[in-house]
């Protein structure tokens, strides 16, 4: 079994010495006698066999030899503060990983923003986030398989808090002429192939899609929007995701004569509250603060 030849006092001590220019202002700094530091750096470089600091006047300079054991030696202090930190965090209850299910129309600009603000605070917690499509969040939520769900539809029995509503709109390419042209039924629109996002549960309720006799369905929107851009069919996309396309020319919004707008709530669901772990209300939190609103909590 392998054993250290040095500890991590004498690594901090070196950093110390480097980092305040010289043995005195580090023992002093550190209060320490400048002998034992100057021991202890004159031990390390016993025991690895290489020069780490040469002393020019009242001044330590680091070896490039030195250099190359500092960069490390600094990044494993790093790692075993955080070990620690982690420690004390699971003592305290903090979970090691939270799992996060978001509905894929959830605006990404909304969650990249509100994990950005989770990160400080996050105490080395790792954070899953899966992407989930309709039936994907029920689940979630019925199979308590997530710590959060945003989900746009609740299953009965469960209380959430509603973050905001996503704007959708159909479109297809500029050069469809079948539909871009002139305002179309829903019926009309029905019977042209309609480009569908999976869902990732394993009850498909196809909820909330026009019922097109002919549909295509792939994993994502880029893979649908790629689709429509060789001017095959239409989809039902976020307006915030279709609108550089719309302006950019290479996709148009359909007018649908006896359809206006269509709009899906994006709800907050906690699964099992009773075992939420503070790292998992406080990412609670940061939802509603970003959407303006006050949890039940508070």
């Amino acid at each position: 079994m392998f054993r250290a030849k040095s500890t991590l006092e004498q690594w901090r001590i070196l950093q110390s010495v480097v980092d305040y220019g010289g043995y005195a202002k580090a023992a002093e700094k550190l209060n320490k006698s400048q002998s034992s530091l100057n021991h202890a750096v004159a031990k390390l470089q016993n025991q690895l066999g290489i020069t780490l600091l040469e002393v020019k006047g009242r001044k330590a300079y680091l070896t490039s030899a030195g250099e190359t054991m500092l960069r490390r030696s600094r990044q494993i202090m790093q790692d075993i503060e955080a070990l620690e930190s982690l420690a004390q965090t699971l003592d305290k209850g903090w979970e090691p990983e939270i799992i996060l299910a978001v509905e894929i129309l959830y605006p990404k600009n909304h969650l990249y923003q509100i994990l950005n603000d989770f990160l400080p605070q996050s105490r080395g917690s790792r954070l899953k986030i899966r992407e989930e499509v309709i039936s994907g969040s029920v689940e979630a939520v019925k199979t308590k398989s997530a710590d959060i769900v945003i989900t746009n539809i609740v299953p009965q029995g469960y209380l959430p808090n509603t973050l905001c509503n996503v704007s959708m709109i159909a479109v297809c390419a500029s050069d469809n002429l079948a539909i871009a042209q002139t305002p179309v039924k829903q019926e009309e629109l029905a019977s042209n192939l309609q480009i569908v996002i999976s869902e990732t549960g394993v009850t498909k309720n196809e909820l909330g899609w026009l019922k097109a006799e002919q549909r295509w369905t792939v994993s994502n929107f880029h893979e649908a929007v790629a689709i429509l851009k060789t001017g095959i069919g239409f989809c039902w996309l976020p307006t915030a995701m279709a609108t550089p396309l719309l302006a950019s020319g290479e996709l148009r919004k359909i007018t649908i004569t006896d359809h206006h707008h269509r709009e899906v709530p994006m709800h907050l669901v906690l699964p099992d509250r009773d075992s939420a772990g503070p790292g998992t209300l406080l990412l609670e939190q940061l939802f509603y603060r970003h959407h303006g609103l006050f949890s039940e909590s508070e």
